[in-house]
């Protein structure tokens, strides 16, 4: 068990767990970024402060469609979930492709537990469960002793989320209407105290 937190933001459905999630990446980006210019350290500015992989919703005519997974640090992506996919997995009107995941987030999760300082997975949940080699990934990336921010599905009853929920080294935080703009600075303060 490692010094660095694990800490999960949960919420409803569109309570901006994502939102929150950014805001802590740009803090500890920002932040980081001050103290290597303080320094005049041009070694530790290569290296990808955080990594992991973000979900995008694919919005048409107003309307969400899919889902992608994000690498953080290369910005490929790939769809993982969308209305028109023909999949037999099929999630609240979704086709999922869990080869999305397994090209784009499993690889951008090994990146970062090799490459960067603080590991963002966002969103653990109903599609990116689907792929058995992002559970794995996740898990694994659980061992490291690496400042880790993950965003969870509420509601999920998934094994992994519930492993991490159980964790003696994990904060799981509620994002809600009232403590959204204060969140990000709880969740940079805790990465803070061990970074």
């Amino acid at each position: 068990m490692g010094i660095h937190p694990k800490i999960g933001i949960t919420g409803l459905p569109r309570a901006g767990k994502s939102a929150v999630l950014q805001k802590v990446v740009d803090m500890i980006v920002d932040e980081r970024k001050k103290e290597l210019r303080a320094r005049n350290d041009e070694v530790g500015a290569s290296k990808p402060i955080v990594g992991g992989m973000k979900t995008r919703t694919i919005i048409e005519d107003g309307q969400r469609v899919g889902f992608e997974c994000v690498d953080m640090v290369t910005g490929d992506s790939a769809v993982m979930a969308h209305r028109n996919i023909d999949s037999r997995h099929r999630i609240l009107g979704f086709g999922i492709d869990p080869t999305a995941l397994d090209e784009v987030g499993v690889n951008a999760i090994r990146r970062t537990m090799e490459e960067c300082e603080v590991l963002v997975v966002d969103e653990i949940g109903k599609f990116s469960v689907e792929s058995e080699e992002f559970v794995e990934i996740v898990r694994e990336a659980l061992e490291e002793d690496m400042p880790t921010i993950l965003t969870l599905h509420k509601k999920s009853r998934h094994p992994l989320l519930q492993d991490i929920r159980r964790r003696d080294d994990a904060r799981i935080l509620e994002v809600t209407p009232v403590n959204r703009a204060l969140l990000p600075y709880k969740i940079h303060k805790l990465v803070r105290e061990t970074y």
